[in-house]
């Protein structure tokens, strides 16, 4: 249920971001998510590695829902 409420809020906000002309991408915010994830995981005693992978899965898909948002 999380992945789908979070990808429910991705998609409002790639919405937003077409209307006001924003890019679908924010690299240096992805970036920051990443170290940050990492970080949490290596706490937690998980593979920061995978953990890293499994975001930019998320990421990707976010960005590719933000340019679908963009072309109406």
């Amino acid at each position: 249920h999380m992945l789908a409420e979070r990808f429910r809020i991705t998609q409002a906000v790639g919405e937003y971001k077409a209307q006001v002309t924003l890019p679908p991408a924010d690299p240096d915010r992805e970036a920051r998510q990443v170290e940050r994830l990492r970080k949490l995981a290596v706490e937690a005693d998980l593979d920061p590695e995978f953990t890293e992978k499994f975001l930019r899965f998320i990421i990707d898909e976010v960005i590719r829902h933000h340019e679908r948002a963009r072309q109406g």
